[in-house]
């Protein structure tokens, strides 16, 4: 990607060539909600967000603000450079169930410990999400969680092309 490819952001917009490598941890009171087969499964304004160089955001929400019932322990791991082991979650509704739609860092290295427990979904897996009311647009490829709002400007890693970022 050349310097001429970075979009500028506009007034109150972060672009994510600014977020940090390693990723920084901030916490934030923005209105997150989750919905899922027409069922808010989520809510909260106590999330963290992860900010990383070329990435959406992720949001961490608390488990004490989700709907423990729908978050259904599935198998397999994936391991983070920065936070460390990830577990996953079937995310379950009524009828319909999306597996490995959420997951966790149950034991996140010394820098996301405040992220231990809480729980992140994938955008683009779930019927909504939004920040604010604001709906999320889900970060592009199926490997990251990253919400984009019209606060977020990019390019954003994920997409085709983008791997070598």
């Amino acid at each position: 990607m050349g310097l001429s490819e970075r979009i500028t952001p506009g007034p109150g917009q972060e672009s994510v060539w600014d977020y940090p490598r390693p990723p920084r941890l901030e916490q934030t009171s923005r209105h997150i909600q989750i919905i899922l087969n027409g069922v808010t499964i989520a809510e909260t304004r106590r999330a963290w967000r992860v900010l990383e160089t070329s990435h959406p955001p992720v949001y961490y929400l608390p488990p004490e603000d989700l709907v423990a019932e729908h978050f259904i322990p599935a198998t397999g791991t994936s391991f983070c450079e920065w936070k460390g082991a990830a577990s996953y979650y079937d995310v379950v509704v009524g009828d319909r169930a999306v597996p490995r739609a959420a997951w966790t860092y149950r034991q996140p290295t010394p820098p996301f410990a405040p992220i231990a427990g809480c729980i992140a979904v994938y955008p683009g897996r779930m019927d909504a999400c939004y920040i604010d009311g604001e709906r999320v647009q889900a970060q592009p490829g199926d490997f990251y969680g990253g919400w984009i709002t019209s606060a977020i400007v990019g390019p954003f890693k994920g997409g085709p092309g983008s791997q070598g970022w």
